[in-house]
């Protein structure tokens, strides 16, 4: 993995392969981050990271000059490892949580202005982690939530707004819009 652009542009992030992980690939995030580029200003924004393994996205939102990221995965391994990356990288606007993803929604107070989920792909609870993050409102006004997600998995949400596919790996985007 490696940091695509930003501040630690070109900067690889090595995971030890112990890690039950799946990093999201350079090719997609760099198209995903490249539609994003058009859409947000990277610093001034509050962004979510769930099911953040690696961090490798929490990353690269920081490599861009994002404000505050939460990051959030039960691994503690993956934890771990992420808070010695942020350190090695002297990255202290990171909040990083050990939690189960829902509980962490239950428990989180805050509003963001993107949530990435990457959730495993044998992940069987897509629909209600949409529906979870929406009852929640835990996203800002013209907020943004994208779900990684393989092919087989769609959604039927008034608020989806766009699906972005790299490969294997789709991104489903919604947007907290009245306007909709």
């Amino acid at each position: 993995m490696r940091i695509i652009s930003g501040k630690f542009r070109g900067k690889k992030i090595e995971a030890p392969t112990s890690l039950p992980v799946r990093p999201t690939t350079d090719t997609a995030k760099e198209g995903l981050f490249n539609w994003l580029n058009n859409r947000i200003d990277f610093e001034e924004i509050d962004v979510l990271d769930l099911f953040s393994g690696t961090g490798n996205i929490s990353l690269e939102f920081l490599s861009r000059g994002a404000q505050h990221i939460t990051a959030v995965d039960k691994n503690a391994d993956c934890m771990r490892f992420l808070v010695q990356t942020t350190q090695k990288m002297d990255i202290y606007n990171l909040k990083i949580f050990n939690l189960d993803v829902f509980v962490a929604i239950e428990r989180l107070r805050e509003k963001f202005d993107v949530i990435f989920a990457d959730p495993p792909y044998d992940f069987p609870k897509y629909q209600v982690l949409l529906t979870n993050i929406w009852e929640k409102e835990l996203l800002k006004e013209d907020g943004l939530l994208i779900i990684e997600h393989p092919k087989e998995v769609q959604f039927e949400h008034p608020q989806l707004i766009n699906i972005r596919k790299y490969g294997k790996v789709h991104f489903s985007i919604f947007q907290n819009s009245n306007e909709i």
